[in-house]
């Protein structure tokens, strides 16, 4: 069974860091997208940052110049350094991955259960 683990949420001050990771583990054959999305309360989930196999990225406006998404393929695991950060990036993180999963012959979805950051003083 596929699953998605994410780690590295918490309470940072406006201007400060925090490094999200998330592990795809599982009977798994091949990762083509990863990514992350927020979901702030009240409002709809929005993309972050997303990263094909290839390395090609992409952000969301608001996170240009201060977020950073890498992967590791040999780990399964995709990554977002934040830095920077506000309090209009509280929200519930999530990553997802765009997945063949061992013995599929369709690509899928996959999300992790979501950490939460929260940027106040």
């Amino acid at each position: 069974q596929v699953q998605l683990v994410e780690s590295g949420g918490g309470l940072v001050q406006p201007g400060g860091s925090l490094r999200l990771s998330c592990a795809a583990s599982g009977s798994i054959v091949s990762i083509n997208d990863m990514g992350w999305y927020r979901q702030a309360p009240g409002k709809q989930r929005e993309l972050v940052a997303s990263m094909r196999s290839g390395s090609s990225t992409n952000y969301a406006d608001s996170v240009k110049g201060r977020f950073t998404i890498s992967r590791d393929n040999a780990k399964n695991t995709v990554y977002l350094q934040m830095n920077s950060l506000k309090p209009e990036d509280t929200a519930v993180y999530y990553c997802n991955a765009r997945l063949l999963p061992v013995g599929s012959i369709t690509w899928s979805v996959y999300w992790g259960q979501g950490t939460q950051v929260t940027v106040s003083s």
